[in-house]
């Protein structure tokens, strides 16, 4: 007797996504997986693509749809009371009117088969402006942090020790209460066993929270024998693709909510041996100054 012959399993094939980096990278991550995702997060897309393309995208589904009822009544000539015979225009506005269940004027379903039409897309209508209304509240509603970061760091001596510093700022008018930054270095590693690897770093900062950030805060980290940074220069950085990672929390006074930003210094955003130009001044009648415009202005230490 024969032995049954198995068929052979069929193989997935693997599944490529491009993911944008988070980190500051140059390109972009391609990502390999044996799952054959199918089913996007729309919701998620939705929630975080632009204005511009969120109503560009309502905007042509909703022309879509018109669109194809549009064609759907034309198929019944007679259905559409008062209608121009094949007249599409007319289809069209009936379709928006009744999408949009605003009532009929001149135009009104005149037979069975334009009712039943009408009840589809009455009931489409009612369930894509709920969803739309809910993405816009939800959009609006979201709370987003204004915190200016400057486009540089830069590493110098302050009190003697050499000190990686950046600048922060509050966009809004009003205050950020209990602000928090976290910093870390991110750099490529090789272990005792010849292994490359990507990892994290904690770097302490003078001044990690702050009651009230109000106008512009200095973060600065002291480059001690224990800091990871310690005995770094702008080759070992480059040769590391080092990034350094900000990230900063607190509680937006306006909203009573939680805010979060974050900023990334590449190895190419830090300037040695210079410090930032002095922001703060006063006027001849005693007012002191903030100027934002010096915000990302160097110069040199020694100077």
């Amino acid at each position: 007797m024969a032995k049954p012959v198995t068929p052979p399993q069929r193989q997935r094939r693997p599944r490529t996504v491009v993911r944008k980096t988070a980190l500051g990278g140059d390109s972009d991550i391609r990502l390999i997986s044996d799952r054959q995702d199918k089913s996007p997060d729309l919701y998620h897309r939705l929630f975080t693509i632009s204005w511009p393309a969120f109503f560009g995208l309502f905007g042509s589904v909703y022309f879509f749809f018109n669109l194809l009822f549009s064609a759907i009544y034309l198929i019944d000539p007679g259905g559409i009371a008062h209608a121009r015979p094949g007249s599409f225009g007319d289809a069209f506005f009936f379709s928006v009117q009744s999408m949009a269940t605003v009532g009929f004027g001149n135009l009104y379903p005149d037979d069975l088969f334009t009712n039943l039409v009408v009840t589809v897309e009455v009931l489409l209508g009612i369930v894509t402006i709920a969803i739309a209304t809910a993405l816009i509240f939800s959009r609006f509603s979201r709370t987003t942090a204004r915190v200016m970061f400057s486009e540089i760091a830069v590493i110098a001596p302050y009190d003697g020790v050499p000190t990686l510093m950046f600048r922060a700022a509050n966009r809004r008018r009003n205050q950020i209460l209990e602000a928090q930054v976290a910093v870390s270095l991110l750099r490529d590693e090789v272990t005792l066993e010849g292994k490359e690897m990507r990892r994290f770093h904690d770097l302490a900062v003078a001044r990690a929270r702050t009651p009230i950030f109000s106008l512009s805060w200095m973060v600065m980290h002291p480059i001690g024998s224990d800091s990871p940074l310690y005995g770094a220069t702008p080759e070992s950085l480059a040769a590391q693709d080092a990034r350094i990672i900000v990230t900063m929390t607190g509680i937006d006074e306006t909203f009573s909510a939680a805010i979060y930003a974050r900023h990334i210094y590449t190895h190419v955003g830090i300037i040695w041996d210079h410090r930032f130009v002095d922001i703060l001044g006063e006027t001849v009648d005693g007012v002191r100054v903030l100027d934002y415009r010096r915000f990302n202005q160097v110069e040199p230490a020694q100077g």
